[in-house]
């Protein structure tokens, strides 16, 4: 090992470098030994929580109504949920919940659907239909699996002839002229 003093270079001798690597490893391990007792003390530090006792009631599953929006028919809400049990400290309860607003309300606000494309347009009916596929069905909701849904099909465009147009707009015109 050289160690440089100014501008002058020289050797320690042997026993010298191994003297100095041993406090480097004693430094080391010194510094392993105290990281690893901090951690030890942090993790002594922290409270263990107690195991929660094993519930030994009859209380029955919570059942659900569905979400009632507080305002309007989406938006914010509340929820009533019952159990029965003879043991049971609480049988009923209130939750608050959320209706999407852009959800087909008709299907039921807790059931979430994938829809298809429109369909063509039936000239009989005067209108297009699309089917959808239950998606999600929120707090065991009751939903039908797939659903259809129909609305009018937009202005049928009626074939006329475009000269037809242009006479009615000369015409128009010239009576303006002749007013």
């Amino acid at each position: 090992m050289e160690t440089s003093c100014g501008r002058r270079t020289f050797r320690l001798p042997k026993m010298q470098q191994q003297q100095q690597q041993r406090r480097m490893f004693t430094a080391a391990l010194l510094a392993l030994v105290f990281i690893l007792a901090a951690v030890s003390t942090a993790e002594a530090g922290k409270k263990e929580k107690p195991e929660k006792k094993a519930k030994k009631s009859d209380c029955g599953e919570w059942q659900w109504s569905v979400c009632v929006p507080t305002n309007g028919d989406c938006g914010l809400g509340t929820r009533e949920g019952t159990r029965t049990g003879a043991e049971c400290k609480q049988t009923t309860k209130t939750q608050k919940c959320k209706i999407p607003c852009n959800w087909k309300k008709q299907f039921g606000a807790e059931c979430k659907y994938q829809f298809q494309a429109w369909g063509e347009c039936d000239l009989n009916t005067a209108l297009k239909t699309r089917t959808g596929n239950l998606k999600r069905a929120l707090h065991n909701a009751d939903c039908q699996k797939t659903v259809t849904i129909s609305k009018p099909c937009g202005k049928l465009t009626k074939t006329k002839p475009q000269e037809s147009k242009k006479k009615k707009k000369e015409g128009k015109k010239q009576e303006k002229m002749l007013d």
